[in-house]
């Protein structure tokens, strides 16, 4: 007898044990619950942090993670101008702590895996057909912006906020990226082209420079010797000074007259 009532005992205890253990639920940190009954769904009691009562078999918790979470997505969408891009697009994302109890009895818990392919493709495709494929290279910021307003909007309807929205990748059809390439080629050619017509003008701008100052030389000197005849006969001495000091300097011996020497010294009177 004694070992059945311990036997009695010991089951009750389990019993007692279990019955406390199903009474309550834990909510962790960063986490927000609510309480679903048999009798009348979804409560309206938000459950923050901590341990809290239930009753078993009747009620359970839904607990949801409250923390941002990364969701990544590819879109194939069409620009203004006709062109089919993929856009790369991650997004921080987490319920509206105070709407859980609407997530739960609307959407449910895999609420992210529901939502947000639909609105994101939706809002891409939207935005991105505003756009002209070069516009997504040099206007990439102002796209972000407007994707990121769209989608948060759209992603408000739905109970979820959005705490960043990131382009993170362009890739154009081969035959676009093709033509971007035969695009700078062609502008580099020009650019190119441009320098060279310049640097021609610059050279003959340098040549027309020198011709007017050996002309402007050549006037002067034409003044000069009208004024000074002197001039000339001073230029012919020195000439035949380095013709003479060649010529003394060569191993050869070399037999010149006057007139070879440039110094006609008898047919010239240089002290007219």
């Amino acid at each position: 007898m004694a070992q059945q009532r311990l036997a009695y005992a010991g089951i009750g205890a389990l019993s007692a044990a279990y019955a406390v253990s199903q009474s309550v639920f834990t909510v962790e940190g960063g986490h927000r619950g609510v309480l679903f009954s048999r009798l009348g769904g979804v409560g309206d009691h938000l459950y923050g942090e901590g341990m809290h009562l239930r009753v078993p078999w009747l009620q359970w918790p839904l607990i949801y993670d409250i923390r941002s979470r990364a969701y990544k997505v590819v879109s194939p969408s069409g620009t203004a101008d006709l062109q089919m891009v993929d856009i790369g697009l991650r997004v921080l994302y987490r319920p509206n702590p105070v709407k859980i109890q609407d997530i739960a009895q609307q959407i449910g818990d895999d609420f992210s895996d529901k939502i947000l392919p639909s609105i994101i493709h939706e809002t891409l495709k939207s935005a991105i057909a505003e756009f002209s494929a070069q516009s997504l290279l040099t206007e990439r910021e102002k796209v972000s912006d407007r994707i990121r307003n769209d989608l948060q909007e759209r992603a408000r309807d739905f109970h979820i906020i959005l705490d960043d929205v990131a382009i993170t990748d362009t890739q154009f059809s081969p035959l676009f990226t093709q033509s971007i390439e035969n695009k700078q080629i062609a502008q580099q050619q020009a650019f190119q082209a441009k320098f060279v017509v310049q640097q021609a003008a610059e050279e003959k701008k340098q040549k027309i420079i020198n011709a007017q100052g050996e002309a402007e030389s050549a006037t002067l000197i034409g003044e000069a010797l009208k004024q000074n005849p002197a001039y000339l006969k001073l230029q012919r001495i020195e000439i035949g000074k380095r013709v003479s000091k060649y010529i003394a300097n060569s191993p050869n011996k070399v037999m010149l007259n006057t007139d070879n020497l440039l110094l006609d010294v008898k047919g010239v009177d240089y002290l007219k």
